[in-house]
């Protein structure tokens, strides 16, 4: 897929990204916090079968249910974010810049080769 300035012609794109690194930083957020409020099942997980270990064991296993938690909330935030944003980029914003006329667009079919 070859993307054309609609203005000028000019293959010479650069795409801004401005809703996907907005999008993943939210999402990344959103999803961390929903994942640590998530992990509070699996620190008790972790709490009882840490506890087969004594106290420390079980103090181990509840921090870490929580970290694993909020890592993977994170990371499924940060890539439904994303994916998101990229859907907003090539859609609704004007994400693209013409490198030679500086004229700025969105996705549109007249716009790919």
């Amino acid at each position: 897929m070859i993307m054309q300035c609609p203005q000028c012609r000019s293959i010479r794109i650069k795409a801004h990204h401005t809703a996907r690194k907005l999008c993943a930083s939210v999402g990344t957020v959103a999803g961390t916090a929903s994942g640590i409020a998530a992990a509070t099942s699996g620190a008790r997980t972790g709490m009882v079968i840490g506890g087969f270990a004594g106290p420390a064991g079980s103090v181990m296993g509840g921090i870490a249910g929580a970290l694993l938690g909020g890592l993977v909330g994170g990371v499924a935030g940060g890539s439904a974010g994303a994916a998101l944003g990229d859907f907003v980029d090539e859609t609704i914003l004007d994400a693209f810049e013409c490198q030679e006329c500086a004229h700025t667009f969105s996705v549109d079919t007249d716009t790919i080769s």
